[in-house]
């Protein structure tokens, strides 16, 4: 089975909607999703999207704080691109029908609610309740499905990029994908191919990512030729709930910005003696503060604490977990919540301009899946959503000026698995699936060290020689796709920690405990990259 498209998006978030939605009235478009459109990151952000919507506030302000919350390793052109471009952004978003809280101040205009989260100087978070990921999800997916120059392919994996040689350049020119209804491998012919999806957090044991998070686009992007940049920073958010039947529920930050406190089992607070920004302390100081309390007394988890608020107050805010929360036992209007540090969000990604175009002519890298440089060593609390959206305008409006000048290949070779056979020995999957992301958490998580760091990587290069093997001799599913993909993006992660000999945001080696004079960026580049003990 083979498809044509003028742009193939692979991926259904925020990134990839947006993308597709802008560029259809124009084009003929087709949106890859691994799953049900509703399992990605997107659909499970809570806290909201960062704007400049407040007279109190400016764009200067949002450049300074996400410069301050990067630790000195944000692209200043790239913040500043994202700033000056919120507004605007966030007004397409309302205009589609995404419906932000609202409130009315004393004189009885009505404006749009903003929350405050760690690291903003200001409330600039527009959000929909504590759901604001859901409201957007929800708005685009029937906008896409409304429009008839968009044909979703809904259960579908991407396998890889398509690649050939024109000229002095190597072109995007389609991808082999995994038709999971039928269990087939199809091909798609495309003028353009954009990847948006998402980041690689299920390479961690503890995560609050959906199961989709796999970092399939950095590993396909890799595989064709592309460069990678700071996969070193995996940002671990503070609170995840800790309750065996919530394995991956987060509490969002909003939460803190709106009162409450981080405390030990005994009821006293501790980010006090950790940072002067206690509670609204950017995220990689919170999650490194908790994880040395629990370490220091042992402790399996330490507690959110909300109740002093008003109940009221609570269930207007946070319905979404109060509710959850409520279902697990635990009434947050009364009691603190458990919680524990969850991988959260890949900061670095496939190297990508300002226009979301990648080292491979007609290849995109938008949203979490790429590195602009806007999140620099830590993201800020709510960039990622605004990234989204942003990049994925400026994606639209540069492939639309260069959709007539682009031509389809006319034939891309079919999937060949004429030496392949149906695996019996799904449990080798499954094993190395649970090693990998146990030895991640523990030796490439919150701390690291050199000799962690060895470990991991002497067992990912075992890892990798199962994988390939397995690869190579049996047909592809879900799992072994999505394996694949996990080791090849630990591997970058790795590299990348054993590059940085210091101290900086989500990055802490203890054996490397202060920061360098100069902030710079780990590129890996595939025809130089150290790899099982050669180089490539």
């Amino acid at each position: 089975m083979e498809y044509t498209s003028d742009v193939l998006v692979i991926g259904s978030g925020a990134a990839g909607l947006t993308l597709a939605l802008n560029l259809a009235d124009y084009a003929k478009v087709h949106v890859l999703s691994k799953g049900p459109l509703k399992e990605g990151s997107t659909y499970y952000a809570q806290g909201g999207i960062a704007a400049v919507f407040d007279k109190n506030d400016s764009v200067p302000q949002h450049v300074n704080d996400t410069l301050i919350a990067g630790d000195g390793l944000c692209d200043e052109e790239a913040v500043t691109y994202t700033a000056e471009n919120s507004k605007a952004s966030i007004d397409w978003l309302i205009n589609l029908g995404v419906p932000f809280d609202q409130e009315q101040d004393a004189s009885g205009e009505t404006n749009y609610h903003l929350t405050r989260e760690g690291g903003h100087s200001r409330r600039r978070i527009l959000h929909a309740a504590d759901a604001t990921g859901k409201a957007v999800q929800r708005t685009l997916v029937s906008k896409v499905l409304a429009h008839p120059n968009i044909t979703l392919l809904e259960r579908f994996n991407a396998v890889d990029l398509i690649t050939e040689q024109q000229g002095d350049k190597k072109v995007a020119v389609g991808a082999y994908i995994w038709n999971r209804n039928r269990e087939r491998v199809e091909v798609v012919r495309a003028k353009f191919v954009a990847l948006a999806t998402g980041g690689a957090s299920k390479v961690y044991q503890y995560t609050s990512n959906p199961d989709v998070s796999s970092g399939d686009g950095i590993a396909m992007a890799w595989r064709a030729g592309c460069r990678v940049a700071n996969m070193e920073f995996n940002q671990f958010h503070p609170t995840c709930l800790y309750h065996p039947d919530a394995r991956n529920f987060l509490l969002t930050e909003a939460l803190r910005g709106e009162g409450a406190l981080l405390k030990r089992a005994d009821g006293t607070r501790f980010m006090p003696d950790h940072d002067k920004r206690e509670e609204l302390a950017p995220r990689d100081v919170v999650a490194r503060a908790i994880d040395y309390e629990m370490k220091r007394f042992g402790s399996d988890c330490v507690y959110l604490d909300i109740s002093h608020r008003d109940d009221e107050f609570i269930e207007l805010h946070f319905p979404t977990i109060l509710k959850r929360c409520l279902e697990l036992g635990i009434d947050i209007r009364k009691q603190p919540i458990p919680v524990v540090p969850a991988a959260h969000y890949t900061c670095g990604g496939v190297v990508s301009d300002l226009n979301g175009a990648t080292d491979i002519a007609n290849l995109y890298a938008i949203g979490e899946v790429a590195y602009t440089g806007l999140h620099g060593a830590n993201r800020m609390a709510s960039n990622s959503l605004l990234e989204c959206v942003v990049f994925a305008h400026s994606a639209a409006k540069h492939i639309h000026q260069r959709l007539d000048k682009v031509e389809l290949v006319s034939k891309l070779a079919d999937w060949d698995e004429s030496q392949v056979s149906n695996s019996d020995e799904e449990v080798i999957i499954t094993h190395n699936w649970h090693e990998l992301r146990l030895f991640m958490w523990d030796y490439v998580g919150i701390v690291r060290t050199n000799k962690r760091l060895e470990r991991a990587m002497r067992r990912i290069h075992l890892l990798q020689q199962e994988i390939f093997e397995y690869y190579s001799n049996f047909r592809v599913g879900n799992n072994l796709l999505e394996l694949r993909n996990l080791v090849q993006v630990a591997e970058l992660i790795v590299a990348c920690a054993m590059q940085r000999h210091e101290s900086r945001g989500l990055h802490y080696n203890q054996d490397y405990p202060d920061k360098l004079p100069e902030a710079k960026p780990t590129i890996l580049a595939p025809n130089s990259f150290y790899h099982g003990g050669q180089l490539d």
